[in-house]
């Protein structure tokens, strides 16, 4: 049977006013930039085979969607494209992560053993980020999940006691320290295995009360957050994205307003880092509605808040977005020691709001405004349990720091953050990497030895990891 002709590929061509020989030697400077070496041989004559309606290999499409994205934006056309964007995605990779009808806890199954399974997990980290895959719960959605969860048969399964609920937010306070210190990529099989394994036979047992059961689904909840958290930190964001909606649904499950705030925050942030600010800010705004707010600790407003304001920053919402940042600035100065607050805000202080008040600046132009944030963040964090996050926030500071034509005082941040990024096992800090090397790029063969230096360790750590 004949393919179909890849029209939105073509189209996007067209735009660009590409030929095929000329979109294979722009793919090949970026596949060097992004250590991908393989893709040294991609061809015209690839390229007109995926325009007849051929499908590329997982990192050729990633590849290609970034060259064409870096492509758009160099005509001034700021605009990033996806796969789904050029006719290369499957329909099943485009499916929404998880039916909103489905039982929370065969989807935390189904969706682990696919997790844990090396060639599903490859085949699924290929797929596309899926906008239609995004829903914003409604309040009648909410109220009409809590109420059928309560309508359940009780189990005659195992009793599940407040031991239970503590030894599994005992576990996700160690993976979630972990995860901060080593990166999302490491220790993920056994978050998976334990989610899927020891949580979901809590989560189908017999509950004393509805209090106890509430407590359990909030902690699967939580660790199911994680479990997206740590694949949207890995770079695995389709699978991330799954997750993110499978917590959704047990916070749903638990009554728990804000813990359901603090899945939309992660949501709305990674979509903001993939370069979709609309659905970004409807994220967002939904995670600072009603209760997911008003019932919220100061610490968790504080970080529902920053997201917000930078949401609505990279809407183009200047205003809007600084008194947000204010008022994130004052919820988080009235978190006391002894408030009942989640353990999983344990991370969020004044470095962590420095690092997305910096971001916020950034994406209004501010560059000065943004590097004295990232610095305030450097400077301010405790570097050692927070290693990744560290790594990225220096990342992020370099970035800042060439954009405003300061090439020496990026060029030490960025050595720092590569002694920082050492035994850290991260997606997002492996990112700053690239984007260090393609700052880089237009110095190469006239910055010194000392640029030369810290670009071959950049490239190095690239091709170590990749």
């Amino acid at each position: 049977m004949p393919r179909e002709r890849n029209t939105l590929l073509e189209a996007v061509l067209r735009q660009l006013g590409w030929s095929q020989a000329t979109t294979a030697r722009q793919l090949h400077l970026l596949a060097a930039e992004s250590g991908a070496d393989g893709l040294q041989a991609v061809s015209a004559s690839h390229i007109n085979q995926w325009v007849r309606g051929s499908h590329p290999s997982p990192p050729a499409t990633r590849i290609l969607c970034e060259t064409l994205s870096r492509g758009l934006n160099s005509r001034g056309i700021h605009r990033i494209i996806t796969a789904a964007d050029i006719g290369l995605t499957d329909a099943d990779e485009q499916a929404s992560p998880v039916p909103r009808d489905s039982d929370p806890i065969a989807r935390i199954v189904d969706l682990g053993g696919t997790d844990l399974d090396l060639e599903r997990r490859h085949t699924l980290k290929g797929a596309a980020f899926s906008l239609a895959g995004m829903f914003l719960p409604s309040d009648r959605w909410w109220q009409d999940t809590a109420s059928a969860a309560q309508q359940r048969t009780p189990s005659t399964k195992r009793h599940v006691g407040p031991d239970d609920v503590a030894a599994v937010r005992e576990m996700t306070q160690l993976l979630s320290r972990r995860e901060q210190r080593r990166g999302g990529a490491d220790g993920r099989s056994a978050l998976v295995a334990y989610l899927r394994t020891d949580v979901t036979a809590y989560l189908s047992g017999r509950f004393p009360d509805d209090h106890t059961r509430q407590a359990m689904f909030t902690a699967a909840g939580e660790l199911a957050y994680l479990a997206g958290w740590t694949s949207f930190d890995a770079s695995e964001h389709a699978l991330a994205q799954q997750w993110l909606a499978v917590a959704l649904r047990l916070s749903a499950e638990a009554d728990d307003a804000p813990l359901a705030g603090h899945i939309l925050r992660a949501q709305a942030h990674q979509t903001l880092d993939l370069g979709h600010p609309a659905q970004a800010l409807r994220l967002a705004e939904a995670s600072v509605r009603h209760r997911r707010y008003t019932d919220a600790s100061p610490r968790e407003r504080s970080l529902l808040g920053v997201v917000h304001a930078r949401s609505l920053a990279a809407a183009g919402h200047k205003q809007q977005a600084l008194a947000t940042l204010l008022q994130a600035e004052n919820d988080l100065r009235n978190a006391e020691v002894g408030d009942d607050e989640p353990a999983r805000v344990f991370f969020f202080s004044e470095a962590s709001l420095a690092h997305e008040t910096a971001r916020t600046l950034q994406a209004l132009g501010d560059l000065r405004g943004a590097e004295h944030e990232f610095q305030r963040s450097v400077r301010t964090r405790k570097a050692q349990p927070f290693a990744r996050t560290h790594a990225v926030t220096l990342g992020l500071l370099g970035a800042v720091q060439i954009q405003r034509g300061a090439v020496d005082m990026a060029c030490t941040t960025w050595s720092q953050a590569l002694d920082a990024m050492q035994g850290v096992q991260s997606g997002r800090a492996l990112d700053t990497v690239v984007r260090m090397r393609r700052a880089l790029s237009p110095y190469r063969g006239r910055g010194g030895t000392t640029l030369a230096a810290l670009d071959g360790r950049a490239r190095n750590m690239i091709s170590r990891v990749r």
